[in-house]
């Protein structure tokens, strides 16, 4: 399994500032808290942080969750003198385990970074980092699912690359709506 200080670096473009994809840390919580209030964010994702003692429990989990096959990710906007920059969503590949042929991948966006193409682009390299590390393990599928009204997450699959291959049925609590299963697979050419 990956180490837990595992960094993806994502280049900048003419119109958007470089990333770090980093593993969630105890200095996040505030950012956290903060990104627990967003309405958009609640409505799409099992997200539940409310205050400071819910942000250490998740950052917990998060960190836990390496040993697992678990791999969650802040998603750091670079900030241009190369110190830390304010975290602009969250990436993670689940249910990674020994031999198995398929992984779930996942995102959220901060509200104040929206509509800048940060998911697509921590997505595509959450995605790159996944078929280098662990394709020769027998990887070969990422999934990525989200409801089927969920626009905004729509656009960022397409726009990773992500084909949509069905509609799933509702599931509540947890999936109270249609769903939309999008699938890459690890075997094609990244570009």
């Amino acid at each position: 399994m990956p180490d837990i200080t595992t960094r993806i670096q994502v280049d900048a473009t003419p119109t958007a500032p470089a990333l770090v994809l980093r593993p969630w840390t105890a200095s996040d919580a505030p950012e956290l808290v903060a990104s627990g209030r967003d309405r958009a964010l609640r409505r799409w994702t099992s997200f539940a942080v409310d205050d400071e003692s819910s942000a250490v429990r998740w950052l917990r989990e998060q960190r836990r969750g390496w040993e697992r096959g678990h791999f969650a990710f802040a998603v750091e906007e670079a900030h241009p003198s190369g110190t830390g920059g304010l975290v602009a969503g969250h990436v993670v590949l689940k249910h990674v385990a020994p031999g198995a042929a398929s992984a779930e991948v996942g995102y959220w966006t901060a509200e104040r970074a929206r509509g800048r193409a940060i998911a697509p682009r921590a997505l595509r390299a959450l995605t790159d980092w996944t078929a280098t590390t662990f394709a020769r393990d027998g990887l070969k599928r990422l999934e990525l699912i989200h409801q089927t009204d969920n626009t905004a997450s729509c656009r960022v699959a397409e726009k990773s690359r992500y084909e949509l291959t069905a509609v799933l049925p509702p599931l509540p609590p947890a999936h109270p709506r249609d769903g939309h299963l999008h699938v890459r697979h690890l075997t094609e050419d990244p570009g």
